[in-house]
């Protein structure tokens, strides 16, 4: 029985953490002053104009007042593992990610995006350490493991126009991570997996006991969407906060889910399956709007972008590049379509005409009449 709860355990955190380093003291990027727009700035074309937002906000408590970042409780509710195990269990998991992904190990590329994301990192509620790593992965996503150890695609580096753009995704996860969302949720999925052995165990005949706890796991996935909706939602009203106070323009958020969404209109299954349990980009873009308007004061100027940014971006497509043709270079096994066999084959009835590529079947001389 010990064995089979064991089992159940894991499996429901493995389950729950699906669906969603030290702290480097390297200086944050320093914008271009030609980068660092005024909000007056037009938006692009088909993108909606930045929000109006105030000079003066009333927060109506510490989680709404940007100023309280740090010093506010944060990830608070029923959590059945303590902050070093927490880290621990994130460590674990990411040997599991490393051992079957593969990562950029560019100095220049990996340098930028840590130091990037540690500069979120200490403007944010984070009581961890972070360890912010680069997979080389054409997939528009990043995603964060308890414990604060994440992972940036570099096909998100690439989709991303703008250093703030960049900086608002990986705000958004590093909000997963202060909010304590993955083992929040397996302690609620521990909690309810444990609710159900008393009905195998007491249920009547057995059987009918059993029955009704397989029925609630099928139940156990949309359980499990709703809080992870409900996670998405804080860590957008979150990302938003930790961006606006490491000096990034919060509406860079707005016009990055605005062309994904684009994107899936134009391309149906360009968003990852991951983003399946994340709230529909409209109601995510038209929440960011409010919440920007409600909580963060204006300021005259905002990181935009950075020129280093723009080297960066351009030194890891070269990468990419480059491995995509060492992937399809000479020597590499290849299937050719069935256009190519039939260039292959004879163009008359000339039975002197052969195709070496072919398989053949030849009579054994012992088998001949």
């Amino acid at each position: 029985m010990l064995e089979t709860l064991r089992r159940i355990t894991r499996s429901a955190l493995l389950g729950a953490l699906t669906v969603s380093t030290a702290l480097a003291q390297s200086p944050s990027s320093t914008p271009d002053p030609e980068k660092a727009e005024d909000r007056s700035g037009q938006s692009e074309k088909g993108q909606q104009p930045p929000v109006d937002q105030q000079d003066t906000v009333h927060p109506r408590n510490s989680k709404d007042d940007v100023e309280a970042i740090g010093n506010r409780k944060v990830g608070k509710g029923p959590n059945f593992y303590s902050l070093e195990k927490e880290i621990a269990l994130g460590k674990q998991l990411a040997q599991e990610v490393e051992r079957s992904a593969k990562l950029i190990d560019d100095p220049v590329v990996t340098e930028y995006v840590n130091r990037v994301g540690q500069n979120l990192v200490r403007n944010s509620d984070a009581r961890v350490p972070f360890t912010i790593k680069v997979i080389d992965s054409d997939e528009v996503n990043a995603f964060a493991l308890p414990g604060g150890f994440f992972y940036v695609n570099s096909g998100l580096i690439l989709r991303a126009q703008e250093e703030s753009e960049l900086a608002g995704v990986m705000a958004h996860e590093i909000s997963h991570v202060a909010a304590r969302h993955g083992t929040k949720n397996a302690t609620k999925s521990q909690i309810l997996q444990l609710t159900t052995i008393p009905l195998v165990l007491l249920g009547p005949a057995g059987l009918a006991g059993y029955g009704l706890y397989e029925g609630l796991n099928i139940a156990l996935p949309l359980t499990f969407l709703k809080f992870s909706r409900d996670a998405e939602r804080e860590a957008d009203f979150l990302g938003l906060q930790y961006m606006y106070k490491a000096g990034y323009d919060p509406n860079a958020y707005i016009t990055f889910f605005e062309r994904i969404q684009a994107d899936e209109k134009r391309r149906p299954g360009t968003i990852p399956k991951a983003f399946s349990t994340h709230p529909p980009t409209p109601e995510r873009i038209e929440n960011a709007q409010k919440e920007i308007v409600r909580i963060l004061p204006n300021r005259p100027e905002y990181i935009v972008t950075s020129s280093e940014f723009d080297s960066v971006k351009e030194r890891l497509r070269n990468i990419t590049f480059a491995r995509k043709a060492q992937d399809n270079g000479p020597g590499k096994p290849t299937l050719r379509t069935r256009t190519e066999q039939s260039k292959k084959q004879p163009t008359g009835d000339d039975p002197n005409s052969t195709d070496d590529d072919r398989p053949t079947l030849k009579r054994r001389p012992e088998d001949s009449p």
